[in-house]
């Protein structure tokens, strides 16, 4: 099933319970809302770890309807708190000299 059929238009639009807030760029906030933008930052990370690679699997899923959106943001929070990207409230961007910011 293409995840741009009648079922996964639905999934698209369902949004997390809660969003998930990752630092990009030069430690800006990107606030994830649904699953199509948790794939779509998944996709567009460089990089090619077994946990990214798991978060764009799961996202797929979520797409494709084969499990809910919840899991598949479960699987992003563990690809982004690994990554050391994963905005906790309070939390300062990580330093810009670590190495550690590979988004484009």
């Amino acid at each position: 099933m293409s995840v741009f059929d009648r079922k996964g238009d639905k999934m698209f639009a369902q949004p997390f319970s809660k969003p998930v807030r990752v630092w990009v760029g030069l430690g800006f906030p990107r606030q994830l809302n649904t699953v199509a933008d948790a794939y779509q930052f998944a996709m567009d990370w460089c990089g090619n770890s077994p946990e990214q690679r798991a978060a764009i699997r799961a996202c797929r899923a979520a797409l494709a309807g084969d499990i809910d959106a919840e899991t598949a943001r479960g699987v992003l929070v563990a690809f982004a708190r690994k990554k050391d990207i994963l905005v906790q409230d309070g939390t300062a961007p990580p330093p810009t000299g670590s190495g550690q910011m590979n988004h484009v």
